[in-house]
């Protein structure tokens, strides 16, 4: 990360529940304030987190539920549209995203767990 979080992260899952270029885990979120889906998955050793909406058409991007890897399992693939990204930064690499990526969500892994971490646009859908 690149900066130290002000905030406790929230619990998302176990470790041990995102296989290496495997399903992923979806949760809710609020983003500018309006109900969203998020997910998280394990690629080339790191945990990353992006809202699940493509840059290209704001539409949910899995194939089926926590499917976004394409077939080979290089890139994240919108299902709907074919528009690609690096799971590693977000960045579209091709298709009608143009230079727009995913929105990006600060996750952590430690301790055997995941954790995620709010922003000023993404909130948790359900505050305890």
């Amino acid at each position: 990360m690149q900066e130290e979080q002000q905030t406790p992260g929230l619990p998302l899952c176990a470790s041990e529940d995102l296989q290496e270029r495997g399903k992923a885990h979806g949760f809710d979120v609020l983003q500018y304030r309006e109900p969203a889906r998020a997910f998280a998955l394990r690629f080339d050793g790191q945990v990353v987190a992006y809202l699940n909406r493509c840059a290209h058409v704001p539409t949910e991007m899995d194939w089926q539920e926590g499917e976004f890897l394409d077939r080979d399992k290089q890139y994240i693939m919108c299902s709907i549209h074919g528009a690609v990204y690096d799971p590693l930064t977000g960045r579209c690499v091709s298709g009608m995203c143009g230079r727009i990526g995913l929105t990006k969500i600060e996750v952590q892994e430690r301790e055997g767990r995941v954790y995620w971490y709010p922003s000023r646009d993404t909130k948790p859908a359900f505050e305890d």
